[in-house]
C-alpha cells in the first residue's frame, strides 16, 4: 500500500496547532485525516486499471464467479469487497509466477486482502526497493517473500 498519502495526511494535520503536541498519540485531526486518505486509497485502488470483477477473474481463470467467490472467502485469491457489490480483484494475481504465493500470503495475513494487496504492492529495502509482486515476477523465490511476509506479520 503506498504510504505517501497516508504520510502526507498525517503531516498536514500535524501542522495545525494543538494543545494535544506533548501527547504520544494521534490527535483527532490526524486521526480523521489519515482515515479519510485511507478511505480515499482504498476508493482510488479499487477503481484501478488492474482491478476486475469476479466475472472478469473467473474468465481468466478458465472457471466460474461462484468458484472465483468461494476462493476469495477461502483465502485462496485476492478480492477486496467492493463498495456496490461483489469483490475487485487485481489482476495480476492470476499470473503463474504470482499466483502460487497468494494463498499463502493471504493465510498469513488473517485473510486482510487489503494487508495482502498492500504487502505485495509496497517497495521494500529487504528486495532492493522493489515491491513483493514485482520480485515474484522476476522470479524471487516465494519462499522469500513469504518469510518478508512473516518478518512484517510478527
Amino acid at each position: 500500500m503506498n504510504s505517501s498519502a497516508f504520510t502526507s495526511a498525517f503531516q498536514q494535520a500535524s501542522a495545525q496547532p494543538s494543545h494535544a503536541d506533548a501527547q504520544p498519540y494521534a490527535s483527532q485531526a490526524q486521526t480523521s485525516a489519515l482515515l479519510r486518505a485511507g478511505a480515499q486509497y482504498r476508493r482510488e485502488r479499487m477503481d484501478a486499471q488492474d482491478m476486475i470483477s469476479t466475472d472478469e477473474a473467473a474468465s481468466l481463470a478458465c472457471t466460474t464467479r461462484v468458484t472465483v467467490n468461494a476462493w476469495i472467502k477461502s483465502g485462496r485469491c485476492i478480492g477486496v469487497s467492493h463498495l456496490k457489490r461483489g469483490y475487485k480483484l487485481p489482476r495480476w494475481q492470476f499470473e503463474p509466477s504470482v499466483w502460487g504465493a497468494v494463498a499463502p500470503l493471504v493465510k498469513l495475513f488473517g485473510n486482510d486482502a487489503w494487508r495482502t494487496l498492500g504487502f505485495l504492492e509496497t517497495p521494500t529495502p529487504a528486495l532492493d526497493g522493489m515491491n513483493s509482486r514485482a520480485a515474484l515476477e522476476q522470479g524471487v523465490a516465494i519462499e522469500r517473500v513469504l518469510a518478508l511476509a512473516k518478518a512484517q506479520v510478527y
